[in-house]
């Protein structure tokens, strides 16, 4: 996988996570990106995908970024 490809894996699964949040949200006002918020969801839904239901490896759901 390359970089770019890594970095838009990292935002389609962020972005996933902050919709959700915001679609489930039983209130009306607006809810801001929180990337802590986010990041705690994200590693409760990598544990399950790559532990508990082993689908795929922690690279293919969230790739670490090359610094």
């Amino acid at each position: 996988m390359t970089e770019k490809q890594k970095i838009a894996q990292c935002d389609w699964v962020d972005n996933s996570i902050c919709n959700l949040i915001k679609e489930l949200s039983p209130a009306s006002e607006m809810i801001n990106w929180d990337i802590a918020v986010i990041t705690e969801i994200r590693l409760i839904l990598q544990n399950l995908y790559v532990n508990e239901l082993e689908l795929c490896d922690e690279e293919e759901f969230y790739p670490s970024l090359d610094e």
